[in-house]
């Protein structure tokens, strides 16, 4: 008996280290689908670690593309059918881009009795960079008036230099503070160099 026992450790170990060290994103979780383990491809996949992976709905890390899909999913899993199953999937992956690609789930269990745990396996089809974010549309002299303001300018010299008067700079100061949610004009100008109104790196300030 002892012997067996040793024998069960010694391949257990062996399927763990195998299970660490393949290159395909693999996951263990539960028949609700709760990540009871995870391989360091799977965890490199979702930005993190396979520790931290434990206990997390792999369906919240991996988004179904059709809904549908995990509903017959967890009707068979119901019924204790053991199929393959598939669900196509997008995920955001470290550095924001969007990914796509397809989760295969096989219920595994020692006895047909016992309820299943399920192997996840994900293939990664391809990759979506994020989409370029367009500069924030503003008007021209709200651009000109924000450039000075970057560069230390004062109200009255920003009126001088866009032909307004202080009481217009300052309308249109309000206004853009308005619309970007700044409450005070550094963070207005730190607005408008992160929405690209200003240009970074360029001195004088420039739009």
């Amino acid at each position: 008996m002892e012997e067996g026992r040793s024998e069960a450790v010694v391949w257990r170990n062996r399927a763990l280290t195998l299970f660490d060290r393949v290159s395909v994103p693999v996951a263990v979780c539960d028949v609700y689908g709760d990540v009871l383990l995870a391989n360091p491809a799977m965890a490199a996949e979702c930005g993190t670690t396979p520790g931290r992976l434990r206990g997390r709905a792999v369906l919240e890390l991996f988004r179904p593309r059709e809904a549908t899909q995990v509903e017959r999913i967890a009707e068979a899993l119901r019924l204790r059918h053991r199929s393959r199953y598939q669900v196509s999937v997008l995920w955001e992956a470290p550095g924001g881009a969007e990914r796509f690609g397809e989760l295969t789930a096989d219920p595994v269990s020692d006895t047909v009795e016992e309820t299943p745990a399920l192997l996840v396996m994900l293939r990664v089809l391809g990759t979506r960079e994020p989409a370029a974010r367009e500069p924030a549309r503003v008007a021209p002299v709200e651009a000109r008036i924000l450039a000075l303001l970057a560069g230390g300018a004062t109200t009255a010299r920003a009126a001088e230099e866009t032909g307004l008067t202080t009481d217009g700079v300052t309308y249109h100061l309000r206004r853009l503070s308005a619309r970007w949610g700044a409450s005070n004009r550094t963070e207005l100008v730190a607005r408008a160099y992160a929405l690209g109104v200003l240009t970074p790196g360029v001195w004088p300030p420039d739009a």
